[in-house]
């Protein structure tokens, strides 16, 4: 039997906050394949997600096959708008919700993973980033500032932390990402930056993948899924909408589900996705290869 195991690897997952969304369902699915787990979490939902941890709010969905319970080795803050710590402006290093936490940036928690299990000690990075302050707004009316601020958190995190976390990585390792259709083609309603973040994104997986794998043997790719109706994505405004529309459209006419997404990133960060890289991976139940809407009876439908 072929399966995937990835007995004695770490994973970061830079971008979980609850049990509801992508990040945590690819923390679930690496850990049932054997990895252990380390995250990275906005400061702001940071205590409510340890709250969660710890009143036993999240033990339902932390279950694991074997009975066993799903443990994050360390949490970690994690502002993925600063790469330094210098970089945060004074009104968010003195925040209520930041200055109790130290170095918050993508290279504070880089240090602390080294300082924590010292060099060589990393072999699987998900970036599940991302945030548009302006997303439901039409791009027309996008201001600079919300315009910069999802490509920044969205598209250069990933950047960012592909030339810092890289060094940390041992061989072989694998860089995963979260796109959307929305970078390809036009989704109203999905507005403020965050379609061109997600098409920055694509585009810097394919020339990250060429750039570490030449410099360290690393791969990178990222998953391109259909919407998801998770507390993040409740920002967009129409998610259910989108949801819908989607499941209706679909050569496979069902939602999506956040164990689809977290099993092939599980694939996509095993030994058997040895040859993949520079890839974005449609996980959508097909809808990228429509071209008709056919929800209202297109003739052909079953």
């Amino acid at each position: 039997m072929l399966n995937i195991d990835l007995t004695g690897r770490r994973a970061l997952v830079a971008g979980v906050a609850d049990d509801g969304g992508f990040g945590f369902a690819i923390a679930k699915a690496l850990a049932e394949a054997g990895a252990t787990i380390c995250v990275g979490t906005w400061p702001p939902a940071l205590n409510i997600f340890r709250n969660l941890l710890e009143r036993g709010k999240m033990d339902e969905s932390r279950k694991m096959a074997d009975g066993s319970t799903l443990n994050f080795e360390k949490i970690y803050p994690l502002d993925a708008a600063f790469d330094t710590l210098a970089d945060a402006p004074e009104e968010v290093r003195s925040n209520k919700r930041y200055k109790e936490l130290g170095d918050f940036s993508i290279d504070g928690m880089v240090k602390q993973l080294t300082a924590d299990f010292g060099s060589s000690s990393l072999d699987i990075v998900v970036h599940s980033l991302a945030n548009g302050p302006e997303v439901k707004k039409p791009l027309i009316d996008t201001s600079r500032a919300g315009y910069l601020a999802a490509i920044s958190v969205s598209a250069y995190s990933l950047v960012s932390m592909v030339s810092r976390l890289a060094p940390l990585m041992r061989k072989d390792g694998s860089f995963i990402s979260l796109s959307y259709m929305a970078g390809e083609r036009v989704i109203p309603g999905y507005g403020g930056g965050m379609s061109t973040a997600k098409a920055a994104l694509e585009s810097d997986t394919r020339t990250l993948a060429y750039e570490a794998g030449r410099r360290h043997g690393l791969r990178v790719n990222t998953i391109s899924a259909g919407p998801f109706a998770s507390r993040a994505a409740s920002a967009i405004g129409i998610i259910d909408t989108m949801v819908d529309y989607c499941a209706g459209n679909s050569p496979l006419p069902q939602p999506l589900t956040a164990t689809e997404v977290g099993t092939a990133a599980a694939f996509l960060a095993s030994p058997l996705a040895s040859g993949i890289t520079g890839t974005t991976l449609y996980v959508d139940k097909g809808y990228h290869s429509m071209g008709m809407a056919v929800d209202r009876g297109t003739p052909g439908t079953m």
